[in-house]
């Protein structure tokens, strides 16, 4: 811990040589190798591990109408079922005593009521949880329930067909209080990595949801036919959340264009050669772009393509044109080599994984 606490100071040190020589306007090759000793340090320091990674977990299936013959033999009146449903939905993010303490302080619920529900609400798995609620002396008992177990078994059976039943957990702690669905209800959730084997996975929260719900549509049909709706929204703001948190845990940058080279000059006055060598890398079928002022600085457009992620810089100096070549050098690695111009475009395919031309 203290040789990392000792390279993050460097590394901070460091950060602020390169930002104070910028602001001195240091020529371009001292604030290049000053970066390139940052870049040497946070190499060093290696990723973070108490950064956050995420992986997909298992969504899971209840059935509203399963939720309604479970309160119902539980004791639960009907003017309850909505505010009881919100706090079993709360069970992937606080334990049962919590919500049983809501549910009895706060929601006036009888102890030995909401004791039942435990006993049910805290139940997960696949098929086999199926089959052993549909043997439930008191569960089986419920039209609605029984109703509810028999599809949910003829989905698991097209989900075995399919290969993918251990994809999905039928978990009765799922609970979504919306009045509109009528049958099956799911969601998908993600989980963060367990920091060590053998420890829990940790919920980071629901990124999509729905169910079904066959009496919404009906509801604008003046004759009110019932028709069978399946409906999911997703969640776009949390998923981009996680996704730039797991890019931030990577150290992973968002590229932010397609853009496969950036044409650059290292002198003044070379506007136009830019402008013609992007045209013939136009023209070969390869996304180039170049800055568009004049004269901008060699570090500027390095630095333009490390931001938008583009893997490579082609180069154009007074003694490249004389000599015919190009500059091609790697954003990433830092590495240059001088490519003849004649070869520059099957080079820059060669490495973007790019159809090479059959002559």
């Amino acid at each position: 811990m203290a040789e990392r606490a000792a390279l993050e100071e460097l590394v901070k040190l460091q950060g602020e040589r390169v930002r104070g020589l910028k602001q001195q306007k240091a020529s371009a090759e001292l604030i290049e190798e000053e970066v390139a000793k940052l870049l040497k340090l946070k190499a060093q320091l290696g990723p973070d591990e108490s950064k956050q990674k995420f992986v997909l977990k298992t969504p899971k299936v209840n059935d509203r109408r399963i939720l309604d013959g479970m309160f119902a033999i539980c004791g639960v009146s009907d003017s309850k079922f909505r505010t009881i449903c919100s706090s079993v939905d709360k069970l992937d993010k606080v334990s049962w005593e919590e919500v049983k303490n809501e549910m009895v302080g706060e929601k006036g619920l009888a102890p030995e009521v909401a004791d039942r529900i435990g006993d049910y609400v805290q139940q997960h798995g696949g098929v086999s949880l199926v089959e052993q609620l549909l043997q439930d002396p008191k569960l089986s008992q419920n039209k609605q329930a029984l109703e509810g177990l028999g599809d949910l078994k003829l989905l698991f059976e097209y989900l075995t067909l399919f290969g993918i039943d251990d994809k999905i957990s039928f978990d009765l702690s799922l609970a979504r209080g919306l009045d509109y669905y009528t049958g099956v209800i799911y969601e998908a959730v993600l989980l963060q990595t367990p920091a060590q084997a053998g420890e829990e996975p940790l919920g980071v929260g629901s990124v999509a949801a729905g169910g079904r719900y066959d009496g919404l549509v009906g509801m604008f049909d003046p004759k009110g036919r019932k028709v069978p709706c399946v409906g999911l929204s997703i969640g776009v703001e949390r998923i981009f959340s996680i996704v730039e948190q797991r890019l931030e845990a990577l150290e992973e940058k968002i590229r932010t264009t397609e853009t496969q080279v950036l044409v650059a000059s290292a002198q003044k006055k070379l506007l136009e050669e830019r402008l013609k060598l992007v045209s013939e890398l136009w023209d070969a079928g390869i996304k180039a772009e170049l800055l568009y002022k004049k004269n901008p600085k060699l570090l500027n457009q390095l630095q333009y393509c490390e931001e938008a992620g583009i893997p490579l810089v082609a180069i154009i100096g007074e003694q490249e044109l004389k000599d015919g070549v190009i500059k091609l050098r790697s954003v990433t690695s830092r590495e240059e080599v001088d490519v003849r111009r004649e070869d520059l475009v099957e080079e820059i395919k060669r490495r973007t994984g790019q159809p090479l031309c059959i002559c």
